[in-house]
């Protein structure tokens, strides 16, 4: 879907109901007022994405039908929990040999603290590199890890396995979080945990400093303030400080986190 048209009580609401159809921000598309609206009349607009744009967006939308065609978590769940769990017949056949299974419990939890009296001697570059690479044999993912290590902090290059990356980087967030928690537990002076994969946070960055000098150009060629979609406070810096000698535009944020947001508008001298 590379356009939508739209109504909505004036032609602002047109024109996030377009964008919210469309699941795009405004600097990607084109907008077309196909009806202004009044008091008995609905404003009406037509949203299509930017030329420029759309090969991203026909590869979200095919990605999109590919996962579609997959079974839902829901299906795959109950198909591994009846593969896991025996039937009735197999219960009968083969017995619960009870007091085996509970001295195999106790000396599995007694295992578990052992490991994790161990764990808490462990350096912290140590302790995230385990935990990275648990959480990825969980989900049944193989990748190797780049491993740097300072004085202030651990960083973690995550090499080829880019489904961990999610919508612009969700995913790879919510990983160095999980992984700084785990390593902060019971640790205040744990180092800062970094982690990327496959050098995607640098390539974001080029893309955002694209981002932020083509709206640019688009604000002094129209004088017309833009409101970005919602980012990061680390993308929001990003931008900020690319935009910051800009004769022409400045920046400055709004909104409360997590849609706290970035707007571009033309200088008051110019």
């Amino acid at each position: 879907m590379l356009s939508v048209e739209a109504t909505g009580k004036n032609i602002e609401q047109a024109i996030e109901n377009a964008l919210f159809e469309l699941k795009a921000p405004r600097e990607d598309v084109e907008i077309k007022i196909l009806e202004q609206g009044g008091f008995f009349k609905k404003a009406k607009v037509l949203v299509s994405i930017s030329p420029e744009e759309v090969e991203k967006y026909e590869k979200r939308d095919k990605q999109r039908e590919e996962l579609a065609k997959k079974p839902s978590f829901e299906e795959e769940k109950e198909e591994k929990v009846s593969s896991i769990i025996p039937t009735k017949e197999e219960l009968e056949e083969q017995p619960i040999e009870k007091e085996k299974d509970v001295e195999e419990e106790v000396e599995t939890i007694t295992s578990k603290v052992k490991e994790d009296k161990k764990e808490k001697t462990l350096p912290d570059a140590k302790k995230a590199e385990i935990f990275v690479k648990g959480l990825l044999n969980k989900v049944s993912l193989t990748a190797d890890l780049e491993i740097k290590e300072t004085e202030d902090e651990v960083f973690i290059n995550i090499l080829g396995s880019s489904d961990l990356i999610g919508y612009r980087g969700e995913g790879l967030n919510a990983l160095q979080y999980l992984t700084s928690v785990y390593v902060g537990k019971n640790n205040r002076h744990a180092k800062k945990i970094r982690i990327d994969c496959d050098n995607y946070r640098a390539r974001r960055e080029e893309s955002l400093i694209a981002l932020a000098n083509r709206m640019a150009k688009k604000v002094e060629r129209t004088h017309q303030s833009v409101k970005l979609e919602p980012m990061t406070a680390n993308e929001r810096r990003i931008i900020h400080t690319a935009l910051a000698d800009n004769e022409y535009v400045e920046t400055y944020s709004k909104g409360e986190e997590p849609h706290r947001y970035l707007i571009i508008k033309p200088k008051e001298n110019n």
